[in-house]
Parts: C-alpha cells; sequence; structure tokens
C-alpha cells in the first residue's frame, strides 16, 4: 500500500535474467581486454604498424564505447498503470490537460496529417472540459489555418462517434483504412454517415491545398483570415492567435450536446532578423499563450505526424503523476518514438526497436528516460524551471482560467506573449521553458530538469500511446540521424554536458546512458577505420589479425559470437525480423560512417566558428513510386547526396579489395588461413553492402544509384587503392 494506505497508481517490475546477463557480459569484457593485450603485445616493426595502431585505437574505443551502453542493459524495469483506481479516487478531481501540435511546413507536413493528429487528441477518452488542444503554425501559412477550421467543425461529428463506439485509433484517416469489415447495423449506418463528412473535409483541404488559396466564401465568413495581409510571408508577418472552439463558451457543444475541447490555432510572430529558435521557440510561445487559456497543469506535446494510437494515454501519464506517493517527484512522463509505416524488415531500421524496447526501460532504473521532443506528458510547472523540493505538492484542484473577456478579446491581449521581442531581457530559452542553441533542445531540456532533482518515467504500453510517419528513403535516414547525432555531441561539449553537468546532480548510470546517444558521432572514426584497414592491407597481403591455429584467435571470435548473437536476440525479443536485424546491422554501418561522420565534422566547423546550427525537417509524404519501392523494401538511391558518395567509395574499395586478393593468391588455403578474419570482415562488408551494388550497377529504375555518384565512387576507391601502397 502507498502514502495514508492508498494502493499505488501504478507498479515497477525488475526485469527477469539480469544476473545471467551480467555474466555474460563480464566473460565478453574480459574477451575484450584480451583483445586489447593482443594489440599491444604484438604492435609489428614494420609492414602493417600504422594500420594495426589505427586498428587498436579503433579497438580501444569499441570497448569502452561497449561499457557504456552497458548502463541502459544493466537493470531494465518495466511499468504498468492501474487506470480503475485513478478513476475511482480522482475523476472529479481529474486535472486540466494542455495539447501542443506542431507544425511548420505545409508541404513538407501536408494539412490533412496535421488535422488528422489533431482530431486524434481532441478525441481522448478525457473529459473534454479539461481538454485544450493548441496548434502551432511555425509556417503562418493560410492553409494550415483553413485546415484546422474544417476540423474544428468535423470534430463536432467525430468526438461523439469515437466516444459512443469506443473506437480506436481516433485518427480518422487511420480508422477508416482499418475498418473494412462490417459492423452492427447501428454502428455501419454512422460510419458511413462520418466517413462521407471525412471524405468531403479532406477534399475540400486537398484541393485549397493542390490551388495554394482558400474559397472566397470562408475568407469572407470566417474573420481569422483577416489577420493575414498581403505583406505577410512564412519568415515576416505578426503573431496570428485564433481560439476555434472557446471550452468556456456554453454553446461550444457537438451534435449530441456535450462539450468540445478549447482549440486554438497560434502562428508566433516572425521577422527575418530576429532569431525564432526552431521549435524550441514555438513550444515556448505555446507555452504563455497557453497559461492564459486553459493553463493545464500537464501538457502534452506532439509532433504532427505523430497520432494518438490510444485514447486512454492521458490516463496512463495521470496514474504516474498522481501517485499519492511518488507520483510528486515526477517531472515527464515519456512514451517512445513507434512508427505505422514500418515495412516488415524494416529497411532503414526506423522502428528505433532495441532503444524503445531495450534502452529506455534501463534509462527508467536510473531517474527515467530522456525527453525525446514528442509524445511527452509534462508537469507545467517543470518546464518554466521549477527546481524540485520534497515540500513540493502539486494542486491538482487549481480553477482554470478565468477572465469575462470574450475569444475576441482574449486572443487580442496574448498576442504579446507570442511576439518576438517578449523574451528579451528575460530567463526564456535558459532558465524557464524549452532550452535555445541546440538541434535537439528536448534532450537538452529533459537533462536540465533532471539535474534540478526531478524524475521521469517511461511508459510503454502494449497498445503504443502514439503512431507516426517514418522516413521513406535512406538520404531521409542519414539525414535525420546526422540531426540527432549532431545535436547530442553539441550537448556533450556544451555547458549542460552530462559528463560534468550532470556529475553528482543525477545518477551515474543515467549520465552515462545519455553518454551513450551523445557519443554517436565519435564511433564514426572507429568504424572507418575498421572499414578502410583491413580490407586495404588485405590487398596488400598484411595479416592484422591473428591466424586460427593462434590461440589469440579465440577472443576474437568469442567477443564476435557474443556481440551480435547478444544483439539478435534483444532484436527478435524486441519484436523484430532476422532479416530486419540485418537490415539494422546495415543502416548502423551506413549511419556510423556519413550521418555520425557529417554530424562529427560540422560540430567541430561549429566550435571554431565556420558554421551555424540549423534545424531540417524530415519529409511525411512521399512520391508514389517512391512509396511503392519502399514497401517492396528496396533501397532508395535517387539522388547525389555526398553521403551515397562516400558509401558507395567504400563498398566499391572493398570489393576491389576482394577481387584484387583472390586474384594474386587464388585457393592458396594458406592465405586464407592466415588472414581469416580480415577475409571475414570483407565478405561480411562485401554483403552488407550489396543494395549499394544493386543501385551502383544492376538497377534501372529511378531510385537507382546515379551516375555521377558511381563515376566518383570507383574513381575514389581506385585512386584510394593505389595510394594504399604508399602508407602500409
Amino acid at each position: 500500500m502507498g502514502s495514508e494506505g492508498y494502493a499505488p497508481l501504478f507498479e515497477t517490475r525488475k526485469a527477469k535474467g539480469r544476473f545471467l546477463y551480467r555474466m555474460l557480459a563480464a566473460s565478453m569484457f574480459l574477451g575484450i581486454c584480451l583483445i586489447w593485450a593482443y594489440r599491444v603485445i604484438h604492435i609489428p616493426t614494420e609492414d602493417g604498424r600504422w594500420g594495426w595502431i589505427g586498428l587498436l585505437l579503433a579497438e580501444l574505443w569499441f570497448g569502452l564505447y561497449w561499457l557504456v551502453t552497458q548502463a541502459s542493459r544493466w537493470n531494465p524495469i518495466y511499468r504498468s498503470t492501474f487506470k480503475d483506481r485513478l478513476s475511482q479516487r480522482y475523476e472529479k478531481d481529474l486535472p486540466a490537460v494542455d495539447i501542443f501540435v506542431c507544425t511548420a511546413d505545409p508541404v513538407i507536413e501536408p494539412p490533412i496529417m496535421v488535422v488528422n493528429t489533431v482530431l486524434s487528441v481532441m478525441a481522448y477518452g478525457y473529459p473534454q472540459e479539461k481538454l485544450g488542444v493548441y496548434l502551432s503554425d511555425d509556417a503562418g501559412s493560410e492553409l494550415t489555418f483553413y485546415s484546422l477550421l474544417e476540423a474544428s467543425h468535423f470534430s463536432k461529428h467525430w468526438i461523439p462517434y469515437c466516444k459512443k463506439f469506443k473506437i480506436e485509433p481516433r485518427s480518422p484517416a487511420v480508422y477508416f483504412s482499418l475498418t473494412s469489415h462490417l459492423h452492427d447495423a447501428d454502428q455501419a449506418k454512422e460510419l458511413e454517415l462520418i466517413q462521407k463528412l471525412y471524405e468531403e473535409m479532406k477534399d475540400r483541404i486537398e484541393t485549397a491545398t493542390k490551388l495554394g488559396r482558400i474559397p472566397e466564401e470562408v475568407l469572407m465568413e470566417q474573420k481569422g483570415f483577416s489577420q493575414w495581409d498581403s505583406f505577410s510571408s512564412r519568415h515576416d508577418h505578426d503573431t496570428i492567435l485564433q481560439i476555434l472552439i472557446d471550452g468556456r463558451d456554453p454553446n461550444a457543444m457537438d451534435v449530441e450536446g456535450s462539450k468540445l475541447p478549447t482549440l486554438v490555432y497560434l502562428a508566433r510572430e516572425k521577422r527575418p532578423k530576429h532569431p525564432h529558435n526552431f521549435k524550441a521557440g514555438a513550444m515556448n510561445a505555446l507555452i504563455r499563450v497557453s497559461s492564459k487559456i486553459r493553463n493545464g497543469a500537464i501538457i502534452l506535446n506532439v509532433d504532427c505526424d505523430m497520432y494518438s494510437n490510444n485514447s486512454h494515454s492521458i490516463r496512463d501519464a495521470l496514474c504516474f503523476f498522481m501517485d499519492e506517493e511518488k507520483g510528486q517527484e515526477i517531472a515527464f512522463v515519456q512514451c517512445p518514438q513507434n512508427f505505422e509505416n514500418i515495412t516488415k524488415n524494416e529497411l532503414y531500421s526506423n522502428s528505433l526497436r532495441v532503444i524503445s524496447e531495450v534502452e529506455f526501460h534501463g534509462l527508467d532504473a536510473y531517474g527515467g528516460p530522456m525527453y525525446i521532443g514528442t509524445g511527452c506528458f509534462h508537469r507545467r510547472d517543470t518546464l518554466c524551471g521549477r527546481k524540485f523540493s520534497k515540500d513540493y505538492r502539486n494542486e491538482w484542484k487549481r480553477e482554470s482560467i478565468k477572465t469575462e473577456e470574450s475569444a475576441n478579446e482574449l486572443q487580442e491581449s496574448l498576442k504579446n506573449l507570442a511576439s518576438c521581442g517578449y523574451e528579451e531581457d528575460t530567463q526564456w530559452g535558459n532558465e524557464m521553458g524549452l532550452k535555445y542553441g541546440c538541434p535537439v533542445e528536448d534532450v537538452i531540456t529533459g537533462l536540465s530538469i533532471q539535474c534540478l532533482g526531478w524524475k521521469s518515467v517511461y511508459l510503454n504500453p502494449a497498445r503504443k500511446a502514439f503512431l507516426g510517419v517514418a522516413p521513406t528513403t535512406l538520404e531521409q535516414t542519414l539525414v535525420q540521424h546526422k540531426r540527432w547525432s549532431e545535436g547530442d555531441l553539441q550537448i556533450l561539449l556544451s555547458k549542460y554536458s552530462p559528463a560534468w553537468y550532470g556529475l553528482g546532480r543525477i545518477s551515474p548510470g543515467l549520465i552515462l546512458g545519455y553518454c551513450t546517444y551523445c557519443l554517436w558521432p565519435l564511433n564514426s572514426l572507429a568504424t572507418l577505420s575498421y572499414c578502410l584497414v583491413p580490407s586495404l592491407y588485405l590487398l596488400h597481403g598484411i595479416p592484422l589479425f591473428p591466424q586460427v591455429s593462434s590461440p589469440w584467435f579465440l577472443p576474437f571470435v568469442y567477443v564476435i559470437l557474443t556481440k551480435y548473437s547478444g544483439s539478435l536476440a534483444e532484436f527478435l525479443w524486441s519484436g523484430g525480423t532476422l532479416l530486419g536485424w540485418w537490415n539494422d546491422q546495415r543502416i548502423w554501418l551506413f549511419k556510423r560512417t556519413t550521418s555520425y561522420l557529417f554530424a562529427f565534422m560540422d560540430t567541430i566547423l561549429r566550435l571554431l566558428g565556420f558554421s551555424e546550427t540549423s534545424f531540417i525537417l524530415t519529409a511525411k509524404v512521399a512520391d508514389e513510386d517512391v512509396s511503392q519501392r519502399y514497401e517492396g523494401e528496396m533501397m532508395e538511391f535517387g539522388g547525389s547526396s555526398p553521403m551515397f558518395t562516400i558509401l558507395a567509395t567504400l563498398a566499391m574499395l572493398n570489393l576491389f579489395c576482394i577481387v584484387g586478393v583472390v586474384k594474386k593468391v587464388g585457393l592458396d588455403m594458406e592465405v586464407y588461413k592466415t588472414m581469416a578474419l580480415q577475409i571475414l570482415l570483407a565478405v561480411v562488408l562485401l554483403l552488407i553492402n550489396w543494395p549499394l551494388y544493386q543501385g551502383l550497377f544492376l538497377r534501372k529504375d529511378n531510385g537507382k544509384m546515379p551516375c555521377s555518384v558511381t563515376v566518383k565512387s570507383v574513381l575514389l576507391a581506385l585512386v584510394a587503392c593505389a595510394c594504399s601502397t604508399f602508407f602500409h
């Protein structure tokens, strides 16, 4: 029993098999130490010396980084909630919840997708009068505003339908795509009607989006459009604030006569010469504006492509916040990023499966996972910079904002809160709100909150809370990981680095957990070393690993088998497939040799003052032929990205080295025994790079590698092979 005799609102269970895993990890570390010893003891004096030292440094890094990653696997925990107990105790006293949805580009993030996300969170299984939904449109687009206006009308039909039939999920587009089977007669009739209303709304939105203009009759009828003028542009406009549904209004009812949630559109002021701080700036504007409208004690923020897949998620989160014994120390509840468009074998490994199902559960044992920017429930007080105190008690029964101002008067009075100049000479972006100056503002914000003494919790129910859209091309995937890893490395090198800022403020295990991701870019150099050096030295007949007959051969074999069998077991246990694991290994290599490499170089250039922080959106839509290739699990190379040049060059260099050594030694088995591990590594790289060879030489579709990349990669690989003679 918890505080004052209450049964807890959630339970925590430790993972089984921890002792067995720890014994396995200890034996693997012994193997790693033996590999280090072999490298140090057997440094050659002539041929292969520099390559040997390169591998020694790479293996030192791999071993140390592996140790860091063990923190998130050492003591994983799993949590479950008791929503029935929450309802029995607090149903009449549930807190108000403000939901933030952020969008920034109506082309990359189509308005119809945005409104589906908005409608899904408006229809939560929660008292509607206690919900406020706020859309931040950083593009200041009339089309997005028009789409939200249409959604506000449709919600009057959609929300009662959802509640009457208790449907899941509550994104209309997704729900209708899943309801091919017949329902009972009453529901079938209502389904036909509600689907017809949705298709009509969708047609109006997509027609306006295609034409790039709003129907004249709508412009005349809705006064909100008057906030756009002929001088307004995406990067230069006044604050645009419109309360589309005023939850205070007794007439804000659905077709069944029940209350509707508050719905607000916000496009904060933008000026060309004024920094807007990307998504962090948008979130901070929403925090301020919402505090004067509903002032919900809990804030949920989601990306515009992350629709609600579980209508009970708010209640799940409140089981943590409102637990009588441990709830007062929890700052935020983070849900995993899950995606609806992942292929069966996860072509680009975008499911983040092992992170979601293994690593974040491990971080939860040390004070909670990091804040990842979407699918996160926050205690409003913590976002406003409140430090944790054992005496802190949240007043869930706080009264909602009371004002006699009309919706029009209120929105006019609040526009200043989203103006460019409001944050000048304040602590916003520093001690208050989300932090500025980093591409991953979410991670650094969560870390600073935890360093104030708060804890976070990982919520990963069987029915996923949110589903989004993953990148559908290789370039999008690599660019996204470049942005993430660059931001994480910037955190490591900033004043908020977990390595020193977190020291003494958060647990050592959580520091190592953060470092697992902050050190991503540094893996690029060691990985490049392992991709280049063994293959080039193989070409020249210089062994860099022990012979099969040597006792030193055993530590290498043991570490390789243990590492990759463990990795496969984790992936399969997390719900993946064997081929999915193989694709995961491929993307692991691709990311380390491109995304992380560019992230590392850009961070160094930024520190030297040669570049500035930028924020790149990931496209949420793809051409039809690109989508077909993605669904068929055919890798997309249809661009001349510098990342593709690096990948293709490494693949060609490895191919040339294999062909060269076979041509030289033929079937001389003694050579193969002497260089078995080098040959094995080269063959594995050949198999991993097979989609690259297909894209370079075998495919004829539009997704093949551009001819310019093929020519450059072949020439660069030949030059590298020729020059290697002088460096071994």
